[in-house]
């Protein structure tokens, strides 16, 4: 084989797996457990939560998906969209501080929800939407850890908490981001909004709230895309210098 034909066939390698890479690294980000919408604001009222969970494997599919709701910071009034094809399973704990509310003192709050019976299957996703009465607002994050279990066996645990500085972690747990009360519309704006959330179950309204959860995520693949294909279309243009500079090469 000439130098020229090795000169291009490494070239074409190189970009095909650096496109590869690229793409293959937009798909590991897509397959997370998520919880949308990312953010809500302290002790908002009446909204609705929904995690997103893709299957990730390509020989099994997601039969139990178990979300463990935190108890230092409790979500209150939780109450499970009812799933097709899915059982939801809701277990209670007695909070060790108990919160005051205006409908009186609440000593327990819902710590986990297992979804069993249904299949999420390879290329797929599941939506499972959980509704709640009220938001802590004495934090400004809440962490959902949550176990994933295929029909082999295997449990992905989606338990890892991001740190500040430093790389997000394999397998991390879906965060709600909560921010303080807008000072002009207050806490009747967050219910406002969380109702909003609320109606996502009815027809109208999901596909705007599934458009808001991906519209950041599309944008990231198609950067991550692009991306790709400039690396591609560089490691084409090294090989036509290549040949170039080849074939001048060679008529002197």
């Amino acid at each position: 084989m000439s130098p020229i034909r090795t000169t291009l066939r490494r070239a074409g390698l190189v970009a095909a797996l650096t496109t590869a890479g690229v793409l293959a690294a937009a798909g590991a980000a897509f397959a997370h457990v998520t919880v949308h919408p990312e953010t809500y604001a302290k002790g908002a009222t009446d909204g609705v939560l929904t995690f997103r969970v893709p299957n990730e494997e390509d020989t099994a599919s997601t039969t139990k998906v178990q979300v463990f709701l935190p108890t230092d910071h409790p979500v209150l009034g939780v109450l499970v969209t009812p799933q097709e094809g899915w059982t939801a399973q809701v277990t209670t704990t007695k909070l060790k501080t108990p919160v005051k509310t205006d409908d009186g003192t609440i000593t327990e709050a819902v710590s986990e929800i297992t979804w069993t019976g249904g299949r999420i299957r390879h290329g797929q996703y599941q939506d499972f939407n959980v509704a709640f009465g009220q938001l802590p607002d004495d934090t400004d994050q809440l962490s959902f850890k949550t176990l994933q279990t295929y029909s082999d066996g295997n449990v992905v645990r989606w338990i890892e908490e991001e740190k500040k500085g430093a790389e997000e972690p394999e397998n991390p747990a879906p965060v709600l981001t909560l921010t303080a009360e807008d000072a002009e519309t207050g806490s009747d704006g967050a219910s406002d909004s969380a109702s909003g959330s609320a109606s996502s179950s009815s027809s109208s309204s999901a596909p705007a709230v599934a458009a808001d959860s991906t519209s950041s995520s599309d944008s990231t693949a198609r950067g991550l895309g692009i991306a790709g294909l400039v690396v591609g279309v560089l490691g084409l243009a090294a090989a036509g210098y290549a040949l170039a500079r080849g074939r001048g090469s060679r008529s002197e």
